[in-house]
């Protein structure tokens, strides 16, 4: 991916408008309304027909002049010490507003999620999605049914890429635990000794900041573009300490909604790279911590790096369009909505359709009216995934209850001839019956 095009000096804007009738065409364009445009870059300026007659220099100045007035600065600096900023822009307002009225404390759960044991089992579901397609991002090599091996059957990993997903788990159940405390270094650090264990060749990197010698650059493997050198190492202690302040709400002296604190928390560890590695993963852990702390719950069902993997190359737009024009955080929060967006609509969508495929089951097995609903839950996702197979510990992790009652659960569905136990190693582990689907029709 190349590198965005960088927007004309302001003041090579200003010089090139000459006549005073130019001067006012371009304020009726700033005197139009902002809420429903395209928030457009420079580098995509060009593709559209300027209004008015302007060129496209003359309806950039415009915009400019118009987003200016509903700035909001923020204290990330970049390492010139100019500042970060957002626009409030109505896509924005919009998109918190939606958050506040479907994922806020007081929204109700939606059907499925109710209940307790279903609601265990759709969260430890996202954190394996999140773990697994967040490792992805950072280039892990492994698979989905890998993934659901290492965390529920508790395989151990075979390869770094395998590492990296049960240490991307342990950070979101670590993120969970710490949801009501403020940020500290502490935890901060904690949080990155969790995503990097064992997963790089020099341990003593985990849970500290880059040193000088440490220098770190990013741009695409196996290419001599870099699309961004993070500040110096002799910064980070400082920088660190404004994040931290920030993220506690300390900073800055007006009010940032929530959701856009969350998402500007994710940009600023990332732009910063704090760390020798693990920064991505770090940043995207961060972010959901200070949604579940402003008591946005419903994240906890959410995967935002299943949709980020989707079109990771507009992820690393995100970044370089904010970067190269003026440090405009509005492209990287307008990008966040929209995967928050998406994320939000599968898992809504997804929790529809496991109802309904469940009360079709209820109908379709006359054999589930005998079980209880973890035992329904483990029954059914057989069907749907031939090849699986239980443990008493992936049974428990996944329904959130106690090691005894997720061993009867399973022990039940042997004694009723849907299950039959083997021993591979040194674990029991639960495999469904061939003709399964013909015992639950009974």
């Amino acid at each position: 991916m190349r590198i965005p095009r960088r927007p004309p000096a302001r003041s090579a804007l200003e010089d090139a408008v000459g006549t005073s009738a130019r001067l006012r065409a371009i304020f009726d364009v700033v005197r139009s309304p902002l809420a429903n445009e395209k928030y457009l870059h420079w580098d995509r300026l060009g593709y559209y027909e300027p209004p008015g007659g302007l060129t496209h220099e003359e309806w950039w100045y415009a915009l400019k002049l118009r987003r200016e007035s509903a700035r909001v600065e923020i204290p990330l600096t970049d390492k010139e010490g100019v500042h970060f900023s957002f626009t409030q822009v109505g896509e924005l307002l919009e998109f918190v507003s939606t958050i506040d009225r479907q994922f806020g404390g007081s929204v109700p759960l939606p059907e499925g999620l109710g209940r307790s044991d279903l609601r265990s089992y759709y969260i430890d579901r996202t954190r394996i999605e999140e773990a697994y397609t967040s490792s992805q991002l950072e280039g892990a090599a492994t698979t989905r049914a890998a993934a659901r091996e290492i965390i529920l059957l508790g395989r151990p990993p075979r390869n770094r890429g395998e590492r990296m997903v049960l240490n991307n788990y342990h950070t979101m159940e670590y993120i969970r635990s710490i949801r009501d405390e403020p940020l500290t270094r502490e935890n901060l650090f904690s949080l990155h000794r969790m995503v990097t264990d064992e997963a790089r060749d020099d341990a003593s990197a985990a849970g500290r900041l880059r040193r000088p010698e440490e220098s770190v650059v990013i741009g695409p493997a196996y290419e001599e573009t870099i699309y961004h050198v993070p500040p110096d190492s002799s910064e980070l202690s400082h920088r660190l300490d404004q994040m931290i302040a920030f993220a506690n709400g300390e900073t800055p002296g007006g009010f940032v909604h929530p959701v856009i604190r969350a998402m500007i928390l994710h940009f600023w560890l990332a732009y910063d790279h704090p760390f020798v590695d693990g920064n991505g993963r770090s940043a995207r852990a961060l972010f959901y911590w200070s949604m579940l702390r402003h008591g946005y719950w419903l994240f906890e069902f959410l995967s935002i790096s299943h949709v980020i993997l989707k079109g990771a190359m507009r992820y690393q737009e995100a970044y370089l369009f904010t970067e190269t024009d003026a440090n405009d955080l509005t492209y990287f929060l307008l990008y966040h909505a929209d995967i928050v967006r998406r994320a939000m609509s599968e898992m809504l969508a997804e929790v529809v359709k496991e109802g309904e495929d469940r009360r079709q089951a209820l109908d379709d097995y006359a054999a589930l009216d005998s079980l209880n609903e973890r035992q329904r839950q483990v029954v059914l996702h057989a069907v749907r995934r031939p090849g699986s197979r239980y443990t008493v510990e992936s049974h428990r992790a996944s329904q959130g209850v106690v090691t005894q009652t997720a061993r009867t659960d399973l022990q039940g569905l042997v004694e009723r001839g849907l299950m039959r136990m083997v021993k591979i190693g040194r674990a029991f582990h639960f495999i469904p019956v061939e003709n399964l689907e013909e015992k639950l029709r009974g």
